[in-house]
């Protein structure tokens, strides 16, 4: 459903949740790692594996194991090669390049520049500087800026948007969702305000396995807004922890400025 041909916007900021050093080199070997494990065996064949005293484990849109080959490639940066880096020294080389790296690495994954790639601690951090992020760049005085989100989006989204609004700093609008999971364009586009700045919809719901059309709703937000005397530059903020791996993450065929992998 999603158009391939990318919009004339601003190329897209990534707020790429993979744990800074470690957690960064991790992130791009797991997403490659799982896919070659999927296409071998199957999902359902690898959770299987894992039936210990009559209990299955099924929650891994949760968390998962780490694969072999994915602690063997982090070991040297958690024992040897342990600098800082940030640090000018030899000690601090190393670990620089595997940064560098691996934020080239999750760069190529999305199609965006390495430049545009952000590290943090976790998903949730990821999603809060997104939100806050965007929401500071769109003020203006005199004016409360407005969020829309769904009313299905992880903690790391309802609970930001709620405590910003409890302290006065936004006015937010939760959409519903359909009967099969599913955000409406036309749901959102009836949101908006003139005083929109911000739509943060989850791409791939971890519960239900909906995958939303975020271009469409996004260009449905943002044609509501020029209709309503807004300037039609909604940002446009999915979190897409779910999906990078499983399904293909590219922002700009998204039509998104801000993406949360992990």
């Amino acid at each position: 459903r999603m158009s391939a041909v990318p919009g004339s916007r601003p190329p897209p900021m990534l707020i790429a949740a993979a744990g800074a050093l470690a957690g960064g080199t991790v992130a791009v070997l797991a997403l490659e790692l799982s896919r070659r494990r999927s296409r071998r065996r199957g999902g359902v064949g690898v959770a299987l594996e894992h039936v210990s005293q009559g209990k299955a484990y099924l929650d891994w849109n949760a968390t998962s194991p780490i694969f072999p080959e994915v602690t063997e490639a982090v070991q040297p940066y958690i024992s040897t090669e342990f600098g800082n880096p940030s640090s000018d020294h030899c000690f601090g080389a190393p670990s620089r390049e595997a940064v560098a790296k691996a934020r080239a690495s999750v760069a190529e994954l999305l199609g965006c520049q390495p430049g545009e790639v952000i590290f943090c601690g976790c998903g949730s951090e990821a999603d809060n500087h997104a939100l806050r992020g965007a929401v500071a760049l769109k003020r203006k005085a005199g004016m409360k800026p407005h969020v829309i989100s769904s009313a299905i989006e992880h903690v790391a989204i309802s609970a930001c948007l709620d405590q910003m609004a409890l302290a006065g700093e936004i006015e937010v609008t939760y959409v519903g969702v359909d009967s099969d999971g599913f955000v409406a364009p036309a749901a959102v586009a009836a949101a908006v305000k003139a005083s929109t700045v911000l739509l943060s919809v989850m791409h791939s719901n971890n519960e239900v396995g909906t995958v939303q059309d975020i271009r469409a709703i996004g260009d449905a937000a943002r044609e509501a807004h020029k209709a309503k005397g807004g300037d039609g530059l909604v940002l446009v903020h999915t979190d897409a922890a779910q999906s990078v791996g499983k399904v293909a993450v590219r922002p700009t065929v998204l039509g998104a400025a801000l993406v949360t992998i992990v």
